[in-house]
């Protein structure tokens, strides 16, 4: 199975829908990126942010917003949300008898993500897990080299989970890691995911954000100014 990666403001973006993306990484190993137009707008700003993503083994759309960025530019690639991609890989791993790690969030948050899969996914084999409050990263590495798992979930938000992966893979070449934002506070129980409704309408986001207001700092004005620069990259730019 080979990558085939659609441009998107100068980052490729992978064309898989869900079930490829997930076998094609289980086999390739490596770096997951979801990305969303947050992320690319903040690499716009970042050569070494940039370059992280540009040497992620997966990219793959999390956001309704890369979704319509590239079918703006004319490439119909499907939403892939972290979170259920997340969820599948353990689903997966549970099955393969393969072992994960999970880093990131508050430790109550964790704690109780960790049973609550533990309950879902009896087979799972959760060999660490760490809350994201560390002041030094080398020491929660070195534990992850020891365990050597073989699916990391890190859950730092972006940029800082992406730097960590991009870091780790080089220490864990066989094993695969993926950037999940905030699918720990889900699969806790502590933050519900948007109606089903909104899911197939890729209306998520509004949901969210109804919910939290204070997200709408985040999305305006990033995402319609993301959207006006695939515009212009629509009518001037070059993309593949």
């Amino acid at each position: 199975m080979e990558r085939k990666l659609f441009k998107i403001l100068g980052f490729g973006v992978d064309s898989f829908n869900k079930e490829d993306a997930l076998e094609y990484i289980l086999q390739n190993h490596g770096q997951v990126v979801t990305i969303n137009p947050e992320m690319i707008m903040n690499a716009e700003k970042s050569g070494e942010f940039a370059n992280v993503i540009n040497s992620a083994e997966l990219v793959i759309p999390d956001s309704v917003g890369v979704e319509l960025g590239l079918k703006i530019l004319g490439h119909k690639v499907p939403r892939i949300p972290g979170v259920e991609f997340g969820k599948e890989l353990l689903r997966r791993c549970a099955k393969l008898n393969k072992s994960v790690a999970l880093v990131g969030a508050k430790h109550e948050v964790i704690e109780l993500a960790v049973k609550n899969l533990k309950n879902e996914l009896p087979d799972l084999n959760i060999a660490y897990w760490h809350d994201g409050y560390f002041s030094d990263d080398s020491i929660i590495k070195t534990q992850l080299v020891e365990v050597q798992p073989d699916l990391v979930l890190v859950a730092l938000g972006a940029p800082k989970q992406e730097f960590f992966n991009f870091d780790l893979k080089k220490q864990l070449p066989e094993s695969v890691m993926v950037g999940v934002g905030g699918s720990f506070d889900v699969w806790a129980g502590v933050v519900e995911r948007a109606p089903e409704i909104y899911q197939k309408l890729g209306l998520e986001w509004l949901y969210r954000t109804v919910m939290q207001p204070q997200r709408i700092k985040r999305i305006f004005p990033t995402l319609p100014l993301f959207v006006m620069k695939v515009f212009i990259e629509r009518v001037f730019g070059n993309h593949a």
